[in-house]
């Protein structure tokens, strides 16, 4: 990429890092006030906030330096380049155990509200995020570029498919991770709606089965199903270039680097459906931000009104001096 072409990456990955934290720490910060940690599904939201938390803090700067920025051992780029992995499957996991949740409440409401606790979800994170390590850092144990990268026992400027096989990325994360939980995913969302919708028409007098009980339950699986189609629509263009490489070698550097931005921008517009469509967060969300942008504007007009304070005493001292 040209010099202009790399500031303006770089600029618009930093852009992108800082809504990721700064929108997911308001997603944390309303889910934590609002007491929502009580109900299964916002701890597995939770733990997907975190993620694209990470996003920003973490696998973006990688992301930056793994594009030839930095010299370093092979093995130092091959560990920066597994960490970016894991943070990708820790949010696909985090979806398909969300899915899953959403399917078991539907499906077997009453067996749900008296078997599923919240420990319950808190175990699903942990395995969640155990699988995601393993899963992405499987090239450190053999799956590399090793054998192909030239003088890989000496500093090498660090890429990431200098280190990664594209072999890894379609086969395995794609083809084998990504795709199939979609599809998963995909399958269980049309199945909860198609129960939602029958349940409905049908009017059950239960309590559980109750009409108030389904509105609320579409109402959270329309949201989480948008979630899902935003990272479907942000994540499978990259994977898709990642595939015609492998295959053919006919998608252009530019062309991966709009792939790679439009994967990261995910983790930025969550907190904005949240904002918008989650039941129980949206206000304290919205009210954060509110605190936040007052915050900020009064932060600038106190510095501003110093800034005419100091500039003020300033004048009078040199009026003073000249007389």
């Amino acid at each position: 990429m040209a010099d202009y072409g790399e500031v303006i990456y770089t600029a618009l990955e930093t852009l992108i890092a800082v809504a990721c934290c700064v929108g997911n720490m308001l997603v944390i910060w309303a889910v934590w006030m609002c007491g929502a940690l009580k109900h299964a599904t916002y701890c597995l939201i939770l733990s997907l906030a975190v993620a694209d938390i990470l996003v920003g803090a973490m696998a973006i700067p990688l992301a930056i330096l793994v594009n030839g920025r930095a010299e370093t051992s092979f093995d130092g780029c091959l560990f920066i380049s597994c960490v970016v992995i894991v943070l990708t499957q820790a949010s696909v996991l985090s979806l398909l155990t969300i899915a899953i949740d959403r399917y078991l409440r539907v499906s077997i409401p009453l067996q749900y509200k008296r078997k599923v606790k919240v420990i319950h979800s808190w175990t699903a994170v942990a395995i969640c995020w155990v699988t995601a390590t393993l899963l992405g850092f499987i090239p450190m144990f053999g799956w590399s570029n090793r054998d192909s990268a030239a003088h890989f026992n000496t500093t090498i400027k660090c890429h990431f498919l200098t280190v990664i096989p594209m072999s890894y990325m379609v086969n395995f994360c794609f083809l084998s991770c990504l795709f199939p939980a979609m599809i998963i995913m995909t399958v269980l969302y049309c199945y909860i709606f198609c129960t939602i919708s029958q349940q409905l028409k049908r009017g059950s007098g239960w309590t559980v089965n109750s009409r108030a009980y389904y509105i609320k339950e579409q109402k959270l699986a329309h949201l989480l199903a948008l979630v899902l189609t935003l990272f479907a629509v942000c994540w499978l263009p990259l994977h898709i270039m990642n595939t015609l490489n492998f295959y053919s070698h006919c998608v252009s550097h530019n062309a991966f680097y709009v792939g790679i931005l439009l994967s990261h921008l995910n983790s930025a517009v969550n907190p904005i459906v949240y904002a918008f469509k989650a039941p129980r967060i949206k206000e304290p969300f919205r009210k954060a931000w509110r605190k936040l942008c007052l915050g900020q504007a009064k932060q600038l007009r106190v510095q501003g009104g110093q800034k005419a304070e100091d500039n003020a005493n300033s004048t009078t001292t040199s009026t003073a001096k000249s007389t």
